[in-house]
């Protein structure tokens, strides 16, 4: 009797240990803990990014005129509403959504418009703040229509060829439209302007990660081998290169350098995410170093880069004071660490471009090394969680889709970022959420509303709950 109780509570035992390791094991398993959805966490944080953008925007005040500006209440109860109204489509449609990226985004938006508000006191005929909050309303529009629309990420891979379609279409329409500042990236008509390469740059991540994911064995085992390196088929890999060719040689033609070095190094960085070929690296950057050498020797706008970014203080010396690039750097060089304060410095003198493309040296300058340190970081950590909601999913497209659109905001902080300080040539592109630009606002929206949605599969594979 005592040996059948002793076998029985162990077989129960077992079983339940048995249970416990399968549930670890495998967290969709149906004793497996509930992932907690983590929106109270969001809207604390969407509460916090509200709160640090209104106080960045009376601080502007209190330093330019003494006074809390008066439109204070109105900008923290606009930037508000368009976040909760955000946090509320998650909540409602994507309730085990990444909770740090809507509130990044918010962060960083409310940011752009403290400075650009700031630099707006500097040119009182040019008021770029208000026109920006609009294209943010749009943005966020744009963030709850996607969030509420697409159920599914993989909807979009139907649609890879409309995509690649539409994305070129939009590509050379700006050929019809006259050149600004040199190059020929905008359509305007009447008072309004948009960039189409921003919308483009989205439809070409889902193009590639349709394509890609479709064909990744064949990219990845097949074709000839050219000394250690195997290079796919032509029949395979053609369509897609004529397609990125054809891209960059409408941006090269429109003098639109600096999404032209996007776009490629998109399109290397999905390439070894679907081959896991290192060598496509290596042959990405020896091809875009040849194409910078050789676009910056023929095309003159191109060259004066180049010669600017290799001499930045030649205008000085010949007496023709300093150009944007110094100035930059002498914005970067006042800021020091702690930074002059919001209003107290003097990046204005940067020139035309001091709202658009130079508008970290307005945030070098004013908030310093650490403040500036800060916004990198948010930056980073935008592209982490779209790599992690990506390496979670188990479809091949949707890791493709999220890490191809992580890596257009980590490539495209890195020209601007690198062109400013001077690290590089500067390539004439919009900070995401912070220089202005509806068009980049608009499309940012929109990435982190498709990585929201990514994020959310991701996640909900591990609650035995909901069914992958």
């Amino acid at each position: 009797m005592t040996e059948a109780g002793m076998t029985g509570t162990t077989g129960t035992t077992g079983a339940a240990g048995a249970t416990g390791a399968t549930a670890a094991a495998d967290p969709s398993a149906p004793g497996a803990p509930r992932l907690p959805r983590r929106r109270g966490v969001e809207l604390a944080l969407i509460v916090l990014a509200v709160l640090l953008s209104v106080y960045g925007y009376c601080a502007v005040g209190l330093a330019k005129h003494g006074t809390i500006p008066p439109g204070a209440a109105g900008y923290g109860a606009g930037l508000g509403v368009l976040a909760l109204l955000a946090h509320g489509a998650v909540r409602l449609r994507a309730p085990y959504a990444d909770p740090l990226l809507l509130p990044i985004g918010v962060l960083l938006n409310g940011l752009g418009l403290v400075l650009i508000y700031r630099l707006d006191l500097e040119t009182p005929g040019e008021r770029a703040a208000p026109v920006q909050l609009v294209w943010s309303t749009l943005g966020v529009a744009l963030f709850t229509l996607v969030v509420f629309v697409l159920r599914d990420h993989r909807w979009l891979q139907r649609y890879a060829y409309v995509c690649v379609v539409a994305a070129l279409a939009l590509l050379t329409l700006p050929i019809l439209f006259p050149a600004v500042n040199g190059a020929r990236i905008w359509i305007r008509f009447g008072g309004f302007s948009f960039q189409p390469g921003e919308f483009a740059k989205v439809l070409l991540a889902v193009f590639f990660a349709a394509y890609l994911a479709a064909n990744r064995s064949a990219l990845a085992y097949t074709g000839r081998r050219v000394w250690r390196v195997q290079l796919p088929t032509g029949r395979v890999l053609g369509p897609v290169v004529a397609i990125w060719l054809l891209s960059v040689g409408v941006l090269v033609l429109e003098r639109d350098l600096g999404t032209s070095l996007l776009f490629f190094g998109l399109f290397v960085v999905m390439l070894y995410i679907a081959t896991g070929r290192t060598g496509w690296i290596a042959l990405g950057l020896l091809l875009a170093t040849a194409g910078a050498f050789a676009v910056g020797w023929l095309e003159p706008h191109v060259h004066s880069r180049v010669a600017e970014w290799l001499h930045p203080f030649a205008t000085i010396e010949a007496g023709q004071g300093p150009g944007q690039v110094a100035q930059s750097l002498f914005s970067f060089a006042a800021g020091g660490v702690l930074g002059t304060g919001l209003g107290l410095g003097h990046s204005i003198l940067v020139g035309f471009a001091v709202k658009s493309d130079f508008i970290l040296a307005t945030a070098g300058e004013e908030l310093g090394l650490a403040g500036l340190s800060a916004v990198f970081l948010l930056y980073a950590l935008l592209v982490e969680r779209g790599y992690r909601a990506g390496l979670a999913l188990r479809d091949p497209f949707g890791r493709l889709l999220a890490v191809g659109l992580a890596s257009i905001v980590a490539l495209q902080v890195f020209v601007i970022a690198g062109g400013v300080t001077g690290l590089i040539p500067l390539t004439g592109m919009a900070m995401p959420f912070l220089a202005q630009g509806g068009s980049s606002v608009v499309t940012n929206w929109a990435i982190v509303a498709l990585l929201i949605r990514v994020s959310h599969v991701a996640r909900r594979q591990y609650d035995g709950t909901v069914a992958p």
